[in-house]
């Protein structure tokens, strides 16, 4: 195990004895009930809070007036109503495409399960491991493999291809500032500014949304990169982004102590950054908040553990908090275990993520939810299929090892292609208005004998109407 590793390793205290799946299966046994204690105690609260916010902040009203050849408002239309996509944007990261190397079967179950289930994907920019070498970057489809990372290209073409948006991950992450761009703060931030510069003329046209920093509190000396260590990280990086990202989406992103211990309103440090990088003048167009549920241990331990981020208060006081600086909330990345492959273990992940989902989803703030590894056994810190150790020993995926769909995949399936859908089909007066998810939408209508179709947008931000001539 290299240095990084290790210091990402023992930071997020991922540590385990790998080779001892026995063990750790025993310790990572849990209380079902108890960790959706909360939950299920304050329900009618928190169901009466989603259900109000969904319909005020995820829908919007649409007026019709039917209309014939000679300008005379019809008296029945048969309309029928599809929405095509969302405007909230709901993912994963894509880090497992083509990466499956000895199965073809479960690379093609990969892609089928991602396409099916999400329009946003999270793309690997790690510095490191993109251009391992000076002035060799990894962008071609055909570059050779690193696992984990598939070429820039490979995934942006795939995602064009099947309507998926690209988000990428990420500019200046100092845990993969690579060795040979470590030096003093002039070359750090000389090769830094080359790598926006370069990465913008190739893919600003083509990915909107751009994280520039990650997880900024290691401590001080982090990986032996000077500039890291210097006051103006954050705002330098937001700042540089902005001259070569103008018109793209510039997010923060953080995991450490967002919703538990470290959580104290607008006193956190991470709010607290924020807030002063505005105040020197740094774009911040989005604030990622993560929402990884690295916890093991007996069942007393992952209840104490798990009790902030398993709270319905908790978890909308941290949304209305960071809401306060204004900008978009986004959930970066996120690991909900099922610590096994048993029924119930999967079953309680799936109604933990169905209540999470649910909770951001209705908030006004946020603008994309983001799942972090689609299948169970391809996680960080350990090899393919060794579940004793890294990120893999929690279960935390939606489909299993052989890429079957677990019920946390479903979950995510029927909110956003059923229960958050508004599809319709019924006969409607000369003028007719129903309220939908913020979306595109195609209509087709039919009255005295003509059909007509016609697309339209249901938007966030203003009520809409339109006349159509049947």
């Amino acid at each position: 195990m290299n240095t990084r590793r290790e210091f990402l390793w023992n930071s997020v205290m991922l540590a385990a004895t790998c080779g001892m799946p026995g063990a750790l299966a025993a310790a990572m046994k849990y209380d079902r009930d108890g960790v959706m204690r909360l939950f299920r105690l304050m329900a009618e609260e928190t169901n009466a809070r989603v259900e109000a916010g969904i319909e005020l902040n995820r829908k919007g009203p649409m007026l019709f007036t039917f209309k014939d050849k000679d300008g005379k408002i019809l008296e029945n239309v048969h309309l029928k109503v599809t929405q095509k996509t969302h405007d909230f944007k709901y993912g994963a990261d894509l880090f497992m495409l083509d990466e499956i190397v000895d199965s073809k079967e479960k690379n093609e179950a990969y892609k089928e399960h991602f396409a099916a289930a999400f329009n946003l994907a999270t793309v690997p920019f790690y510095w490191e491991d993109l251009e391992p070498e000076p002035g060799k970057p990894r962008y071609a489809a055909d570059s050779p493999r690193i696992y984990r990372r598939p070429p820039t290209d490979l995934c942006i073409d795939w995602c064009e291809r099947n309507g998926i948006e690209p988000k990428c991950h990420i500019l200046n992450y100092a845990n993969f500032t690579p060795q040979w761009a470590k030096g003093d703060i002039f070359k750090e931030k000389s090769l830094l500014e080359k790598r926006m510069r370069e990465l913008a003329e190739r893919y600003a046209r083509r990915i909107r949304m751009w994280e520039v920093t990650n997880e900024t509190f290691w401590g001080t000396n982090f990986r032996g990169s000077n500039f890291y260590q210097q006051d103006d990280f954050i705002e330098w990086s937001f700042k540089t982004a902005e001259k070569y990202f103008p018109a793209n989406e510039l997010i923060i992103n953080e995991y450490a102590g967002v919703w538990s211990s470290g959580y104290h309103r607008d006193r956190s440090r991470y709010y607290m950054q924020i807030e002063r990088a505005l105040l020197k003048g740094a774009r911040i167009d989005g604030v990622g908040l993560q929402f990884h549920m690295f916890h093991k241990g007996g069942a007393e331990d992952v209840i104490k553990k798990t009790r902030d981020y398993y709270d319905p208060m908790r978890l909308f006081d941290v949304m209305d908090t960071y809401a306060k600086l204004g900008r978009p909330l986004q959930i970066t990345e996120i690991t909900i275990p099922a610590y096994s492959e048993e029924p119930g273990d999967e079953e309680t992940q799936a109604e933990i993520l169905r209540t999470l989902y649910r909770i951001w989803f209705s908030h006004r703030a946020m603008k994309a939810i983001i799942y972090w590894n689609l299948p169970d056994g391809y996680a960080a810190f350990a090899k393919p299929g060794d579940f004793s150790c890294g990120e893999n020993m929690y279960y935390g995926g939606l489909c299993r090892f052989d890429m079957t769909p677990k019920p946390a995949y479903q979950v995510v399936r029927d909110l956003f292609g059923k229960q958050w859908r508004t599809n319709f089909e019924r006969d409607v007066g000369g003028q007719f208005s129903f309220r939908g998810f913020h979306g595109t939408y195609e209509l087709e209508a039919t009255a005295n004998g003509r059909t007509v179709k016609q697309e339209f947008r249901l938007n966030p931000d203003f009520a809409d109407r339109i006349e159509i001539t049947v």
